[in-house]
C-alpha cells in the first residue's frame, strides 16, 4: 500500500469519526430539548461562548437554540476533577469506560452510509471497510460493550453499580437472541448475504412498478423485534435497568464521574446512532428515495449521505420521544417480555419466512 493510500485511508476514518462524536454530541443536547419539548419546557438556552455570543441576533438565536451547550458539557467532562473511590478495583475501574466507549466507535467501519456513482454507472458504497460479513461484525462487537458495564459495575465494589451490572448482563443476554433472529429472515430475503451495502441495493428497485422493497414493508414484524431489541441492547427507556435512578441510583454509573462518565455517556448515544444507522440499513431502504433515482457524481453522493443521516436521525428522535413519553417498565417486565413474548415472536416469524421464501423460489 502506498503512502497516499494510507493517508487518504486515515484522513477518511478521521473524517467518519469527528462526524459521528459530534452526532453523538449534539444528540445530548437533542435529548433535552426533547425532553423540554415533552415537559413544555425551554430546554439550554443560556449557554454561549463569549466572542460568538457576543454577535448580534446570530448570537443570540444560537445560544437560545443551546448550540454551545455541548461544548460546555464536553470541557465540563474533560477538565473536571476525578476523585476515584478508595473501596474500588482501580486498574479495571479505569478500564470499564474505555470498553464500553471502543466497540461503539469501532462498529461505524463497518457501516455504509452512502453511494458513490461514477461516469460508468458503477455503484461504490461510502464505507470504512466493506466487509462480506458485516452484520455480523457489528454484532459481534456492539455486544462487547455490555462488558465494560458489567466490569464498571464489578469494580465499583459498591452495591448499586453491582446490582447495575447483572441487570445489564441478563438483559443483554435476554434481547440478544430475539435481535439476531428477527435478523435471519432479512438475510434470507436478500440472498444470503450479510453485507449491509447488498442489502441496501436490494432494496432499490420497486415492485409492481409502483411499490418501494423496503424490508420493513414485507417484514414488519422483523422490523418490530428488532428496534425493540434495539431498544433494550442500547439500555434505552422503556429498558434501561443496567441505570434504573429510581432504585439504582445511577447503576452502574453511581461510582464514576468526570471524563469517565463522559465515555460511558458518549458510548451510549453512540451506539443509538449506529444502530439506528444499521435499522436504516437493513428495513428502510438506507439512502434510496422511492420513485427517486440518485445521480451520479458528487452532487448524488452527498445527497445520498444527507438521505441516509435523516432517516438516522428520524430513527434518533424515536429513541428520544419514546424515552420521555413511556414509563420505565419492572425488570420482571422486561425479563418476561424478552422471553415469552420476543423470543417466541422471533422464532415464529424466521419459521414463517422461512417458508414464504421457500415457496417464492419453486415458482
Amino acid at each position: 500500500m502506498e503512502w497516499n493510500e494510507l493517508l487518504l485511508i486515515v484522513f477518511k476514518a478521521l473524517l467518519v469519526l469527528s462526524v459521528v462524536m459530534s452526532l453523538a454530541a449534539y444528540a445530548v443536547l437533542a435529548e433535552r430539548k426533547v425532553a423540554a419539548w415533552v415537559q413544555g419546557r425551554v430546554g439550554p438556552n443560556r449557554t454561549q461562548i463569549p466572542l460568538l455570543g457576543g454577535i448580534p441576533i446570530i448570537g443570540t438565536f444560537l445560544t437560545r437554540l443551546g448550540v454551545f451547550q455541548p461544548a460546555a458539557d464536553g470541557l465540563k467532562f474533560l477538565f473536571k476533577e476525578e476523585p476515584t473511590p478508595g473501596h474500588v478495583n482501580k486498574f479495571y475501574y479505569l478500564l470499564a469506560p474505555m470498553i464500553a466507549f471502543i466497540p461503539a466507535m469501532t462498529t461505524m467501519t463497518v457501516l455504509p452510509f452512502g453511494q458513490y456513482v461514477n461516469e460508468a454507472g458503477e455503484v461504490q458504497p461510502l464505507v470504512l471497510a466493506n466487509l462480506d460479513i458485516g452484520i455480523l461484525f457489528i454484532l459481534a462487537v456492539s455486544s462487547l460493550g455490555v462488558y465494560g458495564i458489567v466490569l464498571g459495575g464489578w469494580a465499583s465494589n459498591s452495591k448499586f453499580p453491582f446490582l447495575g451490572g447483572i441487570r445489564a448482563s441478563a438483559q443483554m443476554i435476554s434481547y440478544e437472541l430475539s435481535l439476531g433472529l428477527s435478523l435471519l429472515p432479512v438475510f434470507l430475503w436478500f440472498g444470503g448475504s450479510l453485507n449491509l451495502f447488498n442489502i441496501v441495493q436490494g432494496q432499490t428497485d420497486l415492485l409492481f412498478g409502483f411499490l418501494p422493497q423496503w424490508t420493513i414493508l414485507f417484514q414488519p414484524l422483523s422490523a418490530l423485534i428488532f428496534l425493540v431489541a434495539l431498544f433494550a441492547e442500547t439500555n434505552r427507556l422503556p429498558f434501561d435497568m443496567p441505570e434504573s435512578e429510581t432504585d439504582l441510583v445511577a447503576g452502574y454509573n453511581t461510582e464514576y464521574g468526570a471524563f469517565k462518565f463522559g465515555l460511558y455517556f458518549v458510548g451510549e448515544y453512540t451506539h443509538i446512532i449506529i444502530g439506528s444507522g444499521v435499522f436504516v440499513a437493513l428495513f428502510l431502504g438506507g439512502w434510496n428515495l422511492p420513485w427517486v433515482t440518485l445521480p451520479a457524481g458528487l452532487f448524488g453522493t452527498v445527497l445520498s449521505v444527507l438521505i441516509f443521516v435523516i432517516k438516522m436521525l428520524a430513527l434518533v428522535f424515536v429513541f428520544m420521544w419514546v424515552r420521555w413519553t413511556l414509563p420505565r417498565f419492572r425488570y420482571d417486565q422486561v425479563m418476561t417480555l424478552g422471553w415469552r413474548w420476543l423470543l417466541p415472536l422471533a422464532v415464529a416469524n424466521l419459521v414463517f419466512y422461512a417458508i414464504i421464501i421457500a415457496v417464492i423460489e419453486q415458482f
